[in-house]
């Protein structure tokens, strides 16, 4: 079971949808507290229902009264917490994005958000986060939609669903980002390589990606790009098998520079490759480009 949860405007809609087409049953805002029901009336099924997805929200609480959402933190908690002690192999998808990017969502929905009748859509989105912090802090994965259109929101849920299940094998992601986007909500450990020499300063390099071999070459040439390449190897092996010892089921590893389209594309592409052998048979890796635009 997947128990999608996040903020209003965040995706959930259309992660719901994309789990949809890959074959699971899908049921949108569905009160936290008939979840039990629910998937004991699954279990019941005779295996005909065997991949089930839930949108657990603020809606269902605001939709009775409940102004700012009160319980719907205490519920959830105990809620999920009794379902896994049962058993049930429960992994919760928690969708973020950032307050200007969801204000504009509203605005060109024209959507007022749950908590924000009569109010400001900042105050709301205030209470919100509130109210969904527990739920967020037990998430298995956080996924930052600020940067994605819809198409490649569903893209990404699909691949989270072809990744196989978090419960069984830690999926380790490396992500390249550009700072002048922000850091990536769902980032567990960043690195910042700002301190190589920038190729948009090369006018033959500047309108081109670290995905291209003339980028790339440009910065793997300085001495101090190998030496951190090999550092954040050794770093990654450290930390990953006490992470996994620790149940942790997704990391995420982001390396950043300006714009997110030259350095750090470069560093995470030739950190996977070097990488990619010993994750082999252990966990999933990929690589994701967050914000590739600007200066980088």
């Amino acid at each position: 079971m997947i128990l999608i949860s996040g903020v209003s405007g965040s995706g959930k809609t259309t992660a719901i949808k994309a789990l949809e087409d890959t074959g699971f049953y899908c049921v949108d805002n569905l009160p936290i507290l008939l979840l039990p029901k629910f998937l004991e009336l699954c279990g019941q099924s005779g295996g005909k229902v065997s991949k089930v997805a839930v949108v657990e929200d603020i809606r269902g609480y605001v939709s009775y009264g409940a102004q700012s959402g009160q319980g719907f933190t205490e519920d959830s908690r105990r809620v999920i917490q009794e379902l896994r002690k049962e058993g049930y192999p429960i992994e919760i998808l928690f969708l973020d994005c950032s307050d200007p990017i969801l204000t504009r969502r509203f605005s060109e929905t024209r959507r007022e958000h749950p908590l924000a009748i009569g109010g400001s859509i900042g105050e709301g989105l205030r209470m919100e986060r509130e109210q969904l912090r527990v739920i967020r802090e037990m998430a298995d994965q956080v996924i930052d939609t600020s940067h994605f259109n819809v198409h490649h929101l569903k893209d990404r849920i699909q691949r989270y669903v072809q990744e196989g299940s978090s419960l069984r094998q830690m999926t380790v992601t490396l992500l390249s980002f550009g700072y002048s986007f922000g850091i990536p909500y769902e980032a567990d450990l960043v690195m910042d390589v700002r301190f190589l020499p920038n190729p948009y300063f090369v006018e033959d390099l500047k309108r081109l990606t670290g995905e291209d071999s003339k980028v790339m070459e440009y910065v793997l040439q300085w001495e101090e790009a190998g030496e951190f390449l090999r550092r954040a190897q050794d770093f990654l092996r450290f930390l990953l098998p006490l992470y996994e010892r620790e149940g942790k089921t997704h990391f995420t590893f982001a390396v950043g520079c300006t714009g997110g389209r030259h350095r750090s594309v470069v560093m995470v592409t030739r950190l996977g490759e070097m990488l990619r052998n010993e994750l082999t048979g252990r966990k999933v890796l990929r690589s994701l480009h967050h914000g590739e635009a600007g200066k980088g």
